[in-house]
C-alpha cells in the first residue's frame, strides 16, 4: 500500500502549479509558513503522539523547512525553469542513494534503467522542448542542487529513524512553518491578501503541505523507496497536465512522451518485481 499512498501524494503535489498560479503574488516564505501552518494543524487532535526524539525532529526540519528554504533561494537565484530542472533530480537521487541508506535494498539493471528513462520524462515535462540556457545563475544551481538532495535524504531517513507516529508529521510541519514565517520576516514584504487568497492559502495547507506529507511519510515507511523514486518523476508531468488545463493551453507531445516514459519505466519496475516474485516466491 506504500505505493498508493505516494501516487496519491504525487497527484497532491501535481495540484501546487493550479494552486501556485492563483497565489503567484504571494511572497514565498509567507505562502509556505502559512500553509505548513495549515497541514501542521491537521494532526492537532494528536498533538501527544508529536513527542519525537531529538534526532527525528531535526530530520523533519531539516526536510520540510531545508527543502523549501534551498528551492526558495535557488529560485531567487537562477532561471526556474533551469532551477526546476535541478530540483527534480531528487526522485533520481532517491532511486540511486537506496542502496547507500538501505543497504540490504541492491539496485538492479531495471532501477537504473527505469530511474534514468523516468529523469529524462521529468525533463520534457519541465522544458516542454525548449532550449535550456545555463550560463549564469550558478549559486541558484547550487542551491536547486542542494534542495533535492535534501528531499531525497530526508525520504530516505525516514527508514533509518525510530520508527514514529505519522501524525508527528504535523509538529514537524508547524515548527517548520515558524522558520519560513520567520524567513518571510527578514526576506519579504507583506501584502495585503484577499479572503480568497487566503482560502486557496489553507486549501494548499490541507492538500500539498498537509495530507501530501502525511502521505509520503507513511509511503516511504511501507513501500520501496525504488519504486516510489521511480513513480515520483510523474510530479511534474501532473503538474504541467493539470496547470495547461486550468489555463485552457493544448498540451504537447513533450508532455505525451513524458507521461509515457515515466509510467513505462514504473511499470517496468513493477513487472519486472512480480516476475522475480513469480520465479522466487520466498
Amino acid at each position: 500500500m506504500g505505493i498508493v499512498a505516494a501516487l496519491f501524494a504525487i497527484i497532491l503535489w501535481g495540484a501546487l502549479a493550479i494552486l501556485g498560479v492563483s497565489l503567484s503574488n504571494v511572497p514565498p516564505f509567507l505562502l509556505t509558513g502559512a500553509s505548513l501552518l495549515v497541514g501542521g494543524v491537521l494532526t492537532l487532535p494528536y498533538f501527544k503522539q508529536w513527542k519525537l526524539p531529538l534526532k527525528t525532529f531535526l530530520l523533519g526540519i531539516y526536510g520540510l523547512f531545508g527543502f523549501h528554504f534551498l528551492l526558495f533561494m535557488a529560485l531567487r537565484y537562477a532561471p526556474p525553469i533551469e532551477a526546476n530542472l535541478i530540483n527534480y533530480l531528487w526522485p533520481l537521487l532517491i532511486v540511486l542513494l537506496t542502496p547507500v541508506f538501505l543497504p540490504g535494498m541492491k539496485l538492479r539493471s531495471v532501477h537504473w534503467i527505469a530511474a534514468i528513462a523516468g529523469a529524462i520524462g521529468a525533463v520534457l515535462a519541465i522544458s516542454g522542448g525548449k532550449a535550456i540556457n545555463w550560463s549564469g545563475g550558478g549559486i541558484g544551481y547550487l542551491f536547486a542542487a542542494m534542495s533535492a538532495t535534501v528531499w531525497a535524504t530526508y525520504s530516505l531517513g525516514i527508514k533509518r529513524v525510530s520508527p514514529f507516529p505519522t501524525a508527528a508529521v504535523g509538529g514537524i510541519c508547524l515548527l517548520s512553518a515558524g522558520l519560513s514565517l520567520s524567513c518571510h520576516l527578514l526576506f519579504e514584504s507583506t501584502p495585503n491578501l484577499s479572503t480568497q487568497q487566503w482560502l486557496l492559502i489553507g486549501l494548499l495547507g490541507i492538500g500539498p503541505m498537509g495530507i501530501a506529507f502525511y502521505l509520503w511519510d507513511w509511503a516511504m515507511k511501507h513501500g520501496d523507496p525504488r519504486r516510489i523514486g521511480v513513480l515520483a518523476n510523474l510530479t511534474p508531468v501532473l503538474s504541467t497536465i493539470l496547470l495547461h488545463l486550468y489555463t485552457g493551453r493544448t498540451l504537447t507531445l513533450y508532455i505525451a512522451g513524458a507521461a509515457i516514459l515515466i509510467t513505462g519505466a514504473a511499470g517496468m519496475v513493477w513487472w519486472s518485481e512480480q516476475r522475480r516474485n513469480r520465479v522466487n516466491p520466498s
